[in-house]
């Protein structure tokens, strides 16, 4: 059996319901940084990586597409 407390109605507080009570707000970037094929070439080539210009190229358009998407 549960135990149940009886209030009076002058004992109730009525607040309008608001969305933001249960919610997180999120953070989201100011403005969205492309990806250049240039910074990619040198990111390759510091962790010593071989790629061809295709390959660049492919990986410039998916993380930008990502990071549009984001």
């Amino acid at each position: 059996m549960k135990k149940v407390n009886v209030v009076k109605s002058t004992e109730v507080t009525v607040k309008p319901f608001s969305l933001a009570y249960f919610t997180q707000d999120k953070e989201r970037p100011a403005s969205i940084k492309k990806v250049t094929k240039k910074e990619l070439k040198v990111l390759a080539d510091s962790l010593g990586l071989v790629y061809s210009d295709t390959e660049i190229t492919l990986s410039k358009k998916l993380l930008n597409a990502y990071l549009a998407k984001r």
